[in-house]
Protein backbone atom coordinates (compact mmCIF):
# COMPACT_ATOMS: atom_id res chain seq x y z
CA UNK A 1 0.00 0.00 0.00
CA UNK A 2 1.28 3.52 -0.91
CA UNK A 3 2.40 5.64 1.80
CA UNK A 4 0.74 8.83 2.86
CA UNK A 5 2.51 12.22 1.58
CA UNK A 6 4.83 13.98 4.63
CA UNK A 7 2.33 16.97 3.94
CA UNK A 8 -0.78 14.56 4.04
CA UNK A 9 0.63 12.71 7.54
CA UNK A 10 1.40 16.46 9.15
CA UNK A 11 -1.66 17.66 8.11
CA UNK A 12 -3.35 14.44 9.66
CA UNK A 13 -1.16 14.40 12.76
CA UNK A 14 -2.18 17.89 13.34
CA UNK A 15 -5.88 17.41 12.88
CA UNK A 16 -5.68 14.47 15.16
CA UNK A 17 -4.14 16.43 17.71
CA UNK A 18 -6.52 18.88 17.71
CA UNK A 19 -9.42 16.86 17.59
CA UNK A 20 -8.16 14.78 20.70
CA UNK A 21 -7.36 18.07 22.32
CA UNK A 22 -11.13 19.96 21.65
CA UNK A 23 -12.78 16.16 22.54
CA UNK A 24 -10.83 16.31 25.97
CA UNK A 25 -12.38 19.56 26.74
CA UNK A 26 -15.44 19.08 25.63
CA UNK A 27 -15.87 15.60 27.21
CA UNK A 28 -14.30 17.84 30.46
CA UNK A 29 -16.42 20.86 29.76
CA UNK A 30 -19.99 18.48 29.58
CA UNK A 31 -19.26 16.58 32.45
CA UNK A 32 -18.75 19.39 34.44
CA UNK A 33 -21.93 21.61 33.11
CA UNK A 34 -23.64 18.36 33.78
CA UNK A 35 -22.64 18.31 36.93
CA UNK A 36 -23.74 21.67 38.08
CA UNK A 37 -26.90 21.97 36.33
CA UNK A 38 -27.79 18.86 38.11
CA UNK A 39 -26.61 19.61 41.33
CA UNK A 40 -28.57 23.12 40.97
CA UNK A 41 -31.92 21.22 39.53
CA UNK A 42 -31.05 19.07 42.76
CA UNK A 43 -31.30 21.42 45.71
CA UNK A 44 -33.58 23.47 43.68
CA UNK A 45 -36.05 20.27 44.09
CA UNK A 46 -34.92 20.15 47.29
CA UNK A 47 -36.27 23.43 48.51
CA UNK A 48 -39.17 22.78 46.70
CA UNK A 49 -39.68 19.72 47.96
CA UNK A 50 -39.24 21.10 51.85
CA UNK A 51 -41.72 24.58 51.38
CA UNK A 52 -44.40 22.23 49.77
CA UNK A 53 -43.91 19.45 52.46
CA UNK A 54 -44.58 22.52 55.23
CA UNK A 55 -47.35 23.42 53.28
CA UNK A 56 -49.10 19.29 53.30
CA UNK A 57 -48.07 19.57 57.26
CA UNK A 58 -49.88 22.38 58.31
CA UNK A 59 -52.85 21.40 56.04
CA UNK A 60 -53.03 17.50 57.69
CA UNK A 61 -54.03 19.33 61.47
CA UNK A 62 -57.27 18.07 62.43
CA UNK A 63 -58.83 14.84 62.86
CA UNK A 64 -59.89 14.09 59.69
CA UNK A 65 -58.15 15.80 57.06
CA UNK A 66 -58.83 16.50 52.63
CA UNK A 67 -55.69 14.97 51.71
CA UNK A 68 -56.17 15.57 48.69
CA UNK A 69 -57.29 18.62 48.83
CA UNK A 70 -54.49 19.40 50.64
CA UNK A 71 -51.98 18.06 47.72
CA UNK A 72 -53.93 20.14 45.25
CA UNK A 73 -53.50 23.05 46.90
CA UNK A 74 -49.19 22.74 45.88
CA UNK A 75 -48.02 25.14 43.31
CA UNK A 76 -45.77 22.03 41.65
CA UNK A 77 -46.03 23.83 37.67
CA UNK A 78 -45.96 21.60 34.88
CA UNK A 79 -42.52 19.50 35.96
CA UNK A 80 -43.37 18.31 39.61
CA UNK A 81 -45.32 15.69 40.96
CA UNK A 82 -46.43 15.37 44.91
CA UNK A 83 -47.58 12.35 46.41
CA UNK A 84 -48.16 11.44 50.26
CA UNK A 85 -47.64 8.34 52.11
CA UNK A 86 -50.01 8.36 55.06
CA UNK A 87 -50.99 4.74 56.88
CA UNK A 88 -49.54 3.31 54.00
CA UNK A 89 -52.00 4.41 51.96
CA UNK A 90 -50.45 6.57 48.57
CA UNK A 91 -52.71 10.00 48.37
CA UNK A 92 -51.79 12.16 44.79
CA UNK A 93 -53.24 15.20 43.95
CA UNK A 94 -54.54 13.50 40.09
CA UNK A 95 -54.19 10.26 38.59
CA UNK A 96 -51.07 8.61 39.86
CA UNK A 97 -49.37 7.49 36.16
CA UNK A 98 -46.79 5.14 37.77
CA UNK A 99 -44.92 7.94 40.21
CA UNK A 100 -45.44 5.77 42.86
CA UNK A 101 -43.98 2.45 41.73
CA UNK A 102 -41.03 4.54 39.93
CA UNK A 103 -39.49 5.95 43.84
CA UNK A 104 -37.44 3.14 45.08
CA UNK A 105 -37.63 0.88 48.18
CA UNK A 106 -35.17 2.04 49.44
CA UNK A 107 -35.73 5.45 49.26
CA UNK A 108 -39.30 4.98 51.05
CA UNK A 109 -37.03 2.74 54.13
CA UNK A 110 -35.42 5.84 54.43
CA UNK A 111 -37.67 7.99 54.60
CA UNK A 112 -40.20 5.79 56.74
CA UNK A 113 -37.33 5.57 59.23
CA UNK A 114 -37.21 9.41 59.70
CA UNK A 115 -34.25 10.19 56.90
CA UNK A 116 -34.78 12.71 54.44
CA UNK A 117 -33.31 11.34 51.08
CA UNK A 118 -32.91 12.85 47.61
CA UNK A 119 -32.25 9.93 44.32
CA UNK A 120 -32.00 10.71 40.73
CA UNK A 121 -34.55 8.26 38.80
CA UNK A 122 -36.18 7.43 35.77
CA UNK A 123 -40.07 7.15 35.43
CA UNK A 124 -42.14 5.91 32.57
CA UNK A 125 -38.35 6.63 30.69
CA UNK A 126 -37.87 9.80 31.84
CA UNK A 127 -35.20 11.57 34.07
CA UNK A 128 -36.39 12.46 37.52
CA UNK A 129 -35.09 13.12 41.02
CA UNK A 130 -37.46 12.34 43.69
CA UNK A 131 -36.98 13.82 47.72
CA UNK A 132 -38.57 11.77 50.13
CA UNK A 133 -39.64 13.96 53.08
CA UNK A 134 -40.80 12.19 56.32
CA UNK A 135 -43.71 14.03 58.27
CA UNK A 136 -44.70 11.93 61.15
CA UNK A 137 -44.09 8.22 61.90
CA UNK A 138 -46.83 7.27 59.66
CA UNK A 139 -46.65 10.11 57.33
CA UNK A 140 -43.91 10.93 54.46
CA UNK A 141 -44.16 13.15 51.65
CA UNK A 142 -42.46 12.90 48.46
CA UNK A 143 -42.19 14.91 45.38
CA UNK A 144 -40.72 13.70 42.06
CA UNK A 145 -39.56 16.74 39.65
CA UNK A 146 -38.65 15.49 35.92
CA UNK A 147 -35.69 16.56 34.30
CA UNK A 148 -36.42 16.03 30.64
CA UNK A 149 -35.99 19.56 29.96
CA UNK A 150 -32.61 19.42 31.35
CA UNK A 151 -31.63 16.03 29.98
CA UNK A 152 -33.22 18.40 26.25
CA UNK A 153 -30.28 21.21 27.39
CA UNK A 154 -27.78 18.71 27.77
CA UNK A 155 -28.50 16.62 24.78
CA UNK A 156 -28.14 20.13 22.43
CA UNK A 157 -24.77 21.49 25.03
CA UNK A 158 -23.45 18.01 23.60
CA UNK A 159 -23.96 18.53 20.09
CA UNK A 160 -22.89 22.09 20.01
CA UNK A 161 -19.80 20.56 21.79
CA UNK A 162 -19.16 17.93 19.55
CA UNK A 163 -19.33 20.36 16.35
CA UNK A 164 -16.94 22.58 18.15
CA UNK A 165 -14.77 19.73 18.89
CA UNK A 166 -15.29 18.81 14.65
CA UNK A 167 -14.61 21.88 13.28
CA UNK A 168 -11.79 22.26 15.71
CA UNK A 169 -9.93 19.31 14.27
CA UNK A 170 -11.01 20.66 10.37
CA UNK A 171 -8.94 23.81 11.40
CA UNK A 172 -6.16 21.62 13.24
CA UNK A 173 -6.06 20.13 9.73
CA UNK A 174 -6.32 23.73 7.32
CA UNK A 175 -3.36 24.64 9.83
CA UNK A 176 -1.47 21.85 9.36
CA UNK A 177 -1.70 21.86 5.39
CA UNK A 178 -0.65 25.60 5.61
CA UNK A 179 2.22 25.16 8.19
CA UNK A 180 3.81 22.11 6.26
CA UNK A 181 3.37 24.18 2.88
CA UNK A 182 5.65 26.75 4.59
CA UNK A 183 8.06 23.98 6.28
CA UNK A 184 8.19 22.09 3.26
CA UNK A 185 8.81 24.99 0.57
CA UNK A 186 12.38 25.04 1.08
CA UNK A 187 12.45 21.49 0.88
CA UNK A 188 10.83 22.16 -2.83
CA UNK A 189 13.39 24.70 -3.61
CA UNK A 190 15.91 21.44 -2.65
CA UNK A 191 13.95 19.41 -5.18
CA UNK A 192 13.77 21.94 -7.84
CA UNK A 193 17.27 22.43 -7.67
CA UNK A 194 18.08 18.98 -7.89
CA UNK A 195 15.71 18.33 -11.32
CA UNK A 196 18.09 20.98 -13.23
CA UNK A 197 21.14 19.48 -11.73
CA UNK A 198 19.70 16.08 -13.34
CA UNK A 199 19.47 17.61 -16.52
CA UNK A 200 22.52 19.27 -16.86
CA UNK A 201 22.42 22.54 -15.36
CA UNK A 202 25.54 22.01 -12.55
CA UNK A 203 24.97 26.01 -11.97
CA UNK A 204 21.96 26.01 -9.86
CA UNK A 205 22.29 26.57 -6.32
CA UNK A 206 20.10 27.21 -3.08
CA UNK A 207 20.30 31.27 -1.24
CA UNK A 208 21.36 30.85 2.16
CA UNK A 209 19.58 33.93 3.13
CA UNK A 210 16.05 32.71 1.90
CA UNK A 211 15.98 30.61 4.80
CA UNK A 212 18.36 31.62 7.83
CA UNK A 213 16.88 28.06 10.05
CA UNK A 214 18.07 25.93 7.09
CA UNK A 215 21.66 27.42 6.68
CA UNK A 216 23.62 24.24 6.96
CA UNK A 217 20.98 22.22 4.78
CA UNK A 218 21.80 25.16 2.34
CA UNK A 219 25.38 25.50 2.70
CA UNK A 220 25.82 21.23 2.78
CA UNK A 221 23.63 21.00 -0.89
CA UNK A 222 25.72 23.54 -2.05
CA UNK A 223 28.90 22.54 -1.28
CA UNK A 224 27.73 18.98 -2.59
CA UNK A 225 27.00 20.44 -5.91
CA UNK A 226 30.31 22.00 -6.01
CA UNK A 227 32.00 18.96 -5.64
CA UNK A 228 29.77 16.99 -8.28
CA UNK A 229 30.20 19.30 -10.68
CA UNK A 230 34.58 19.36 -9.95
CA UNK A 231 34.43 15.48 -10.35
CA UNK A 232 32.03 15.37 -13.43
CA UNK A 233 34.41 18.06 -14.84
CA UNK A 234 37.31 16.21 -13.92
CA UNK A 235 35.76 13.25 -15.54
CA UNK A 236 34.78 14.72 -18.19
CA UNK A 237 37.97 16.44 -19.10
CA UNK A 238 39.62 13.00 -18.81
CA UNK A 239 37.41 11.34 -21.15
CA UNK A 240 38.19 13.74 -23.35
CA UNK A 241 41.78 14.02 -23.35
CA UNK A 242 41.87 10.33 -23.62
CA UNK A 243 39.51 10.33 -26.24
CA UNK A 244 41.49 13.41 -28.19
CA UNK A 245 45.14 11.32 -27.52
CA UNK A 246 43.47 8.45 -28.48
CA UNK A 247 42.11 10.25 -32.45
CA UNK A 248 45.71 10.41 -33.63
CA UNK A 249 46.53 7.24 -33.68
CA UNK A 250 43.42 5.90 -34.62
CA UNK A 251 43.54 8.20 -37.71
CA UNK A 252 47.20 6.50 -38.68
CA UNK A 253 46.18 3.19 -37.91
CA UNK A 254 42.91 4.05 -40.18
CA UNK A 255 44.79 5.34 -42.68
CA UNK A 256 47.29 1.94 -42.81
CA UNK A 257 44.43 0.26 -43.25
CA UNK A 258 42.89 2.14 -46.04
CA UNK A 259 46.33 1.73 -47.83
CA UNK A 260 45.88 -2.29 -46.88
CA UNK A 261 42.78 -2.22 -48.00
CA UNK A 262 43.21 -0.29 -51.40
CA UNK A 263 45.86 -3.48 -52.01
CA UNK A 264 43.61 -6.04 -50.99
CA UNK A 265 43.33 -7.76 -54.57
CA UNK A 266 47.42 -8.47 -53.83
CA UNK A 267 46.86 -9.83 -50.79
CA UNK A 268 46.70 -13.63 -49.67
CA UNK A 269 43.73 -14.90 -48.21
CA UNK A 270 44.91 -14.82 -44.73
CA UNK A 271 46.67 -11.48 -45.33
CA UNK A 272 43.30 -10.66 -46.48
CA UNK A 273 41.37 -11.58 -43.73
CA UNK A 274 43.44 -10.21 -41.07
CA UNK A 275 42.90 -7.09 -42.54
CA UNK A 276 39.81 -7.09 -42.45
CA UNK A 277 39.75 -7.85 -39.47
CA UNK A 278 41.89 -4.88 -38.38
CA UNK A 279 39.81 -2.68 -40.51
CA UNK A 280 36.28 -3.11 -38.39
CA UNK A 281 38.30 -3.29 -35.11
CA UNK A 282 39.41 0.37 -36.28
CA UNK A 283 36.14 1.86 -36.95
CA UNK A 284 34.75 0.05 -34.00
CA UNK A 285 37.32 1.10 -32.06
CA UNK A 286 36.62 4.93 -33.96
CA UNK A 287 33.01 4.75 -33.17
CA UNK A 288 34.04 4.16 -29.56
CA UNK A 289 35.99 7.16 -29.35
CA UNK A 290 33.54 8.98 -30.98
CA UNK A 291 31.02 7.98 -28.05
CA UNK A 292 33.50 8.29 -25.19
CA UNK A 293 33.21 12.47 -26.50
CA UNK A 294 29.68 12.30 -26.50
CA UNK A 295 29.07 11.06 -23.17
CA UNK A 296 32.26 14.16 -22.21
CA UNK A 297 29.93 16.71 -23.29
CA UNK A 298 26.30 15.08 -22.40
CA UNK A 299 26.42 16.69 -19.08
CA UNK A 300 26.09 20.42 -20.34
CA UNK A 301 22.33 21.74 -20.43
CA UNK A 302 20.14 21.17 -23.73
CA UNK A 303 20.46 23.99 -25.89
CA UNK A 304 16.50 24.12 -27.10
CA UNK A 305 15.32 25.68 -30.49
CA UNK A 306 12.58 24.59 -32.47
CA UNK A 307 12.82 21.67 -34.11
CA UNK A 308 10.34 19.91 -36.96
CA UNK A 309 10.85 16.36 -35.34
CA UNK A 310 9.34 14.19 -37.41
CA UNK A 311 10.95 15.15 -40.55
CA UNK A 312 14.49 15.08 -38.34
CA UNK A 313 13.21 11.45 -37.93
CA UNK A 314 12.65 11.04 -41.55
CA UNK A 315 16.35 12.21 -42.22
CA UNK A 316 17.64 9.90 -39.59
CA UNK A 317 15.88 6.96 -41.11
CA UNK A 318 17.09 7.98 -44.77
CA UNK A 319 20.28 8.24 -43.40
CA UNK A 320 19.91 4.42 -42.31
CA UNK A 321 18.66 2.99 -45.36
CA UNK A 322 15.14 2.20 -43.10
CA UNK A 323 11.93 3.32 -44.73
CA UNK A 324 10.34 6.62 -43.72
CA UNK A 325 7.12 5.15 -43.32
CA UNK A 326 8.28 4.00 -40.16
CA UNK A 327 7.71 7.30 -38.93
CA UNK A 328 4.08 8.59 -37.06
CA UNK A 329 3.53 11.84 -35.47
CA UNK A 330 0.46 13.18 -33.61
CA UNK A 331 0.25 16.14 -31.80
CA UNK A 332 2.63 19.38 -32.57
CA UNK A 333 5.18 19.34 -35.50
CA UNK A 334 7.35 21.14 -33.75
CA UNK A 335 9.55 20.62 -30.77
CA UNK A 336 11.67 22.75 -28.81
CA UNK A 337 14.86 20.58 -28.11
CA UNK A 338 18.53 20.35 -28.67
CA UNK A 339 18.25 18.96 -32.37
CA UNK A 340 21.95 17.60 -32.11
CA UNK A 341 20.82 14.95 -29.62
CA UNK A 342 17.50 14.84 -30.44
CA UNK A 343 18.92 13.15 -33.26
CA UNK A 344 21.53 11.14 -31.85
CA UNK A 345 19.18 9.28 -29.98
CA UNK A 346 16.84 8.59 -32.29
CA UNK A 347 19.36 7.37 -34.52
CA UNK A 348 21.06 5.66 -31.62
CA UNK A 349 17.96 3.46 -31.10
CA UNK A 350 17.30 2.38 -34.37
CA UNK A 351 20.58 1.17 -34.43
CA UNK A 352 20.05 -0.94 -31.13
CA UNK A 353 16.67 -2.33 -33.02
CA UNK A 354 19.34 -2.91 -36.44
CA UNK A 355 21.59 -5.01 -34.02
CA UNK A 356 19.47 -6.36 -31.81
CA UNK A 357 15.77 -6.13 -31.91
CA UNK A 358 15.52 -7.69 -35.63
CA UNK A 359 15.02 -4.00 -37.03
CA UNK A 360 12.57 -1.20 -36.29
CA UNK A 361 8.92 -1.82 -37.14
CA UNK A 362 7.43 1.84 -35.86
CA UNK A 363 8.60 5.08 -34.69
CA UNK A 364 5.72 7.04 -33.11
CA UNK A 365 6.46 10.77 -31.96
CA UNK A 366 3.81 12.69 -30.07
CA UNK A 367 3.51 15.41 -27.58
CA UNK A 368 0.64 16.15 -24.55
CA UNK A 369 0.63 17.08 -20.50
CA UNK A 370 4.09 19.06 -21.21
CA UNK A 371 6.02 15.85 -22.09
CA UNK A 372 7.37 14.97 -25.96
CA UNK A 373 7.31 11.36 -26.16
CA UNK A 374 9.92 9.19 -28.55
CA UNK A 375 9.00 5.03 -29.32
CA UNK A 376 10.80 2.55 -30.93
CA UNK A 377 9.49 -0.67 -31.67
CA UNK A 378 11.46 -3.74 -33.38
CA UNK A 379 10.57 -7.35 -34.41
CA UNK A 380 13.56 -8.61 -31.66
CA UNK A 381 13.27 -11.21 -28.73
CA UNK A 382 12.84 -8.15 -26.22
CA UNK A 383 14.54 -7.27 -22.84
CA UNK A 384 14.80 -9.31 -20.21
CA UNK A 385 13.22 -8.14 -17.06
CA UNK A 386 15.92 -8.12 -15.10
CA UNK A 387 18.39 -6.24 -17.59
CA UNK A 388 15.65 -2.95 -17.67
CA UNK A 389 17.06 -1.09 -15.02
CA UNK A 390 20.92 -1.29 -16.22
CA UNK A 391 20.48 -1.40 -20.16
CA UNK A 392 20.77 2.33 -19.76
CA UNK A 393 23.86 2.23 -18.15
CA UNK A 394 27.06 2.53 -19.54
CA UNK A 395 28.76 -0.55 -21.86
CA UNK A 396 26.07 -2.45 -20.47
CA UNK A 397 24.15 -5.30 -23.04
CA UNK A 398 21.22 -7.02 -22.59
CA UNK A 399 21.48 -10.58 -22.51
CA UNK A 400 19.97 -11.45 -25.55
CA UNK A 401 22.60 -9.28 -27.54
CA UNK A 402 25.67 -10.78 -28.80
CA UNK A 403 29.14 -10.81 -27.27
CA UNK A 404 31.80 -7.51 -27.37
CA UNK A 405 33.54 -9.05 -30.24
CA UNK A 406 30.61 -10.07 -32.02
CA UNK A 407 28.95 -6.61 -32.65
CA UNK A 408 29.82 -3.46 -34.16
CA UNK A 409 28.00 -1.90 -30.80
CA UNK A 410 29.92 0.04 -28.47
CA UNK A 411 27.93 -0.82 -25.34
CA UNK A 412 27.62 3.22 -25.60
CA UNK A 413 24.23 3.78 -27.07
CA UNK A 414 21.80 3.66 -24.71
CA UNK A 415 23.71 5.53 -22.27
CA UNK A 416 23.91 8.43 -24.81
CA UNK A 417 20.14 8.02 -25.36
CA UNK A 418 19.93 8.19 -21.73
CA UNK A 419 21.80 10.92 -21.27
CA UNK A 420 20.17 13.01 -23.35
CA UNK A 421 16.66 12.13 -22.28
CA UNK A 422 18.12 13.71 -18.74
CA UNK A 423 19.41 16.85 -20.88
CA UNK A 424 16.05 17.54 -21.20
CA UNK A 425 14.69 16.42 -18.06
CA UNK A 426 13.29 13.05 -19.27
CA UNK A 427 14.09 9.63 -18.80
CA UNK A 428 14.77 6.51 -21.32
CA UNK A 429 12.56 3.37 -20.67
CA UNK A 430 11.91 -0.17 -22.23
CA UNK A 431 9.07 -2.29 -22.13
CA UNK A 432 7.47 -5.63 -23.95
CA UNK A 433 5.95 -4.26 -27.21
CA UNK A 434 2.58 -5.95 -27.52
CA UNK A 435 2.62 -8.57 -30.28
CA UNK A 436 6.10 -9.49 -29.32
CA UNK A 437 9.72 -7.55 -29.57
CA UNK A 438 10.66 -4.38 -26.89
CA UNK A 439 9.48 -1.03 -27.05
CA UNK A 440 11.96 1.91 -26.48
CA UNK A 441 10.25 4.73 -24.93
CA UNK A 442 11.90 8.48 -24.38
CA UNK A 443 10.08 11.46 -22.65
CA UNK A 444 11.36 14.82 -22.68
CA UNK A 445 10.16 17.25 -20.80
CA UNK A 446 8.80 20.66 -22.26
CA UNK A 447 10.53 23.46 -21.76
CA UNK A 448 8.89 26.21 -18.76
CA UNK A 449 7.52 28.72 -19.84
Amino acid sequence: MRRAGLRTRVSAGFAAGALALSTSIALASYQLTRSSLLAERERTAVRAAYFDAAIVQSGLTGDRPDVIEVLRSLDTGGNRRAVLRRDGIWYARNVDAGVTTGIPARLQDLVADGTPAVQRIRVDGQPAVVVGVPLSATTAFYEVDYLQELEDTLRTVALVLTAVAVTTAAAGAAIGWHVTRYVLRPLRSVSDAAEEITAGDLTARLDPATEPDLARLTTSFNSMVDQLSRRLERDRRFAADVSHELRSPLQTLAAAASVLDRRREHLDDRTRTATDLITDEIARFQALVNDLLELARSDQPAERTPVAVADLARQVCRGRGLPENLVTATGPGTWLVDRRRVEQLLGNLLDNAVRYGGGPCAVRLSAGDGTYRVEVDDDGPGVDPQDRTVIFDRFVRGRGANARGGSDGTGLGLALVAQHAAAHGGRALVDDRPGGGARFRVELREPRC
